[in-house]
């Protein structure tokens, strides 16, 4: 599979924003050429597209399938695996922001409340640092909770909640701390 100019400036930049967020580059690059795609690919299809070692491919691919953003299909006649990646940048958003919470939040949150509980009885522990703690724990806290209460949303939904843009804030006028 050969890539045209404007693919490969697209999977390459993918592969760069994918360093940025903590994303191995070949995995994002991977991810990438996959949600280009419009059919199925091999392993061995992607390695000669991307110009990567099968075996950088084989440990990106069980990468993209932990983070449920590719997943196996079969083609007859043909026994090798194929890859298929989401489609839908909405629920590709969906599942990696999903993914996130789940390894990185959620465990974040369940050492703040430690922390918040121990804390209480921690003579070592000076009374603001407690308290920088529990703005965290709070904050993150409400980070889930919003989260959890828009993840179900249709994606039409969440497309007007978003172009609504700074209006909500507008409307909801600036908190009476804040504007001091």
């Amino acid at each position: 599979m050969a890539l045209g100019p404007t693919e490969q400036k697209f999977v390459l930049h993918w592969g760069e924003m994918g360093t940025r967020w903590g994303v191995n580059r070949t995995v994002a690059q991977i991810h990438a050429l996959l949600f280009l795609a419009n059919r199925p690919l091999a392993a061995e299809e992607i390695a000669e597209a991307l110009s990567v070692a099968r075996s950088n491919v084989s440990n990106s691919l069980k990468e993209l399938q932990s983070w449920n953003l590719i997943r196996v299909t079969h083609l007859m006649g043909d026994r090798r695996d194929h890859f298929v990646a989401l489609q839908d940048v909405w629920e590709i958003f969906r599942v990696i922001v999903e993914e996130r919470k789940r390894r990185e939040i959620d465990p974040t949150l369940t050492v703040l409340r430690e922390c918040a509980i121990e804390g209480d009885t921690d003579t070592a522990l000076e009374p603001a640092s407690l308290a920088r703690m529990n703005e965290v724990l709070t904050f993150l806290d409400m980070l889930g909770t919003t989260y959890d209460d828009y993840k179900h949303l249709p994606p039409a939904t969440l497309q007007r909640f978003l172009k609504m843009g700074g209006k909500v804030a507008r409307f909801l006028g600036p908190d009476d701390k804040d504007a001091s």
